[in-house]
């Protein structure tokens, strides 16, 4: 694919949505025309793009002819319903919903690690993986380079924002609440968000893992293709407006030291090490907040198995966890 492209994003003024606009706009992305698109409801409404205003179409089955990739993020449902219809018009479809990702004729690429797998696309479409998912991969893809990973057991701190605007009204609601004495209900959780963390990212399944929880595992086996990865997950949402956090014990095939280790990011884009703990810097929410990188830090041996190393890592979950991902994958069309 080379010269101008027509872009289309399906979902445009969600927050992820408005991210895939930015980056495009940011990485100088050859957009010749741009098509937004979104619910009835939002028909009409303009948004800036490259100094410019679009109007915000209606979607229907009709919306893709022309397109040449379609970004989408407007949930699952959208996806599967209008996916194969700009497929079938000849859009490369690039999906940020969970709808295709373990479809054996789907692609799920992190362009970093897997890039050559957005080549072979049978159906024309290409899946975003979980921005959990993402995050963690970018630390531990070289290592897993160098060292074979054999297992992850991982905590993540995820931020409201993971639930779209509404996740950081209802935080923002109820720390005003709080603060003044006046009750309050939550709404988008399951218990109070605010000066609390709940063990609950999206719903239980019959293992009692909660299906963001299997992500980690399905995902990290797709991308890496590594069949035979072990992975144990605990998700946590914290009251935190943006970018994900995790904390991972990685244990690996061969011998693995701190120092090979840190060695190991050397030169991969997408990946800083930032780890001098004496000095209290490592990595936080605020510091990837609005950023392309994913930071990693406290690096150190496991002191219960062998071979494993414990690190944090920290990415903006609503950026590279989800909109800069898409339009990297869109870059290496």
């Amino acid at each position: 694919m080379s010269g101008p492209k027509h872009v289309a994003i399906v979902g445009a003024t969600g927050a992820v949505g408005e991210e895939m606009r930015l980056c495009l706009e940011q990485r100088k992305f050859p957009v010749g025309k741009l098509t937004v698109l979104a619910s009835a409801r939002s028909a009409g409404k303009r948004i800036s793009f490259a100094g410019q205003e679009v109007v915000v179409e209606e979607l229907t089955h009709d919306s893709f002819a022309g397109v040449d990739i379609a970004l989408f993020s407007a949930g699952g449902g959208i996806s599967k319903d209008f996916g194969p219809s700009a497929a079938a018009a000849g859009a490369v479809v690039i999906d940020n919903s969970s709808a295709f990702r373990m479809d054996a004729d789907v692609p799920l690429v992190v362009p970093e690690i897997n890039p050559q797998a957005a080549k072979n696309r049978p159906r024309g479409i290409i899946a975003n993986p979980n921005c959990t998912t993402i995050i963690s991969l970018m630390a531990l893809a070289p290592l897993h380079e160098l060292f074979g990973l054999k297992s992850i057991i991982a905590s993540s701190y995820q931020a409201v924002s993971g639930s779209g605007a509404q996740g950081i009204i209802e935080l923002e609601e109820q720390v005003k609440a709080i603060t003044a004495g006046l009750p309050f209900e939550p709404k988008i959780y399951p218990r109070q968000i605010a000066f609390n963390v709940i063990p609950q990212v999206d719903v239980f399944t019959d293992n009692g893992y909660t299906k963001e929880e299997m992500k980690m595992l399905n995902e990290g086996r797709k991308i890496l293709g590594h069949a035979d990865l072990k992975v144990s997950c605990t998700c946590v949402r914290v009251p935190v407006y943006r970018s994900h956090s995790v904390s991972i014990t990685a244990q690996f095939e061969k011998p693995v030291d701190v120092e090979a280790a840190r060695a190991a990011f050397a030169g991969k884009p997408g990946v800083k090490v930032v780890d001098d703990p004496a000095n209290k810097v490592f990595p936080v929410p605020l510091d990837t907040t609005g950023k392309d990188d994913c930071l990693v830090g406290r690096i150190r041996k496991n002191l219960v198995l062998d071979n494993a190393l414990d690190l944090w890592v920290v990415g903006d979950q609503v950026r590279k966890g989800a909109a800069l991902n898409a339009v990297q994958i869109a870059e290496i069309l």
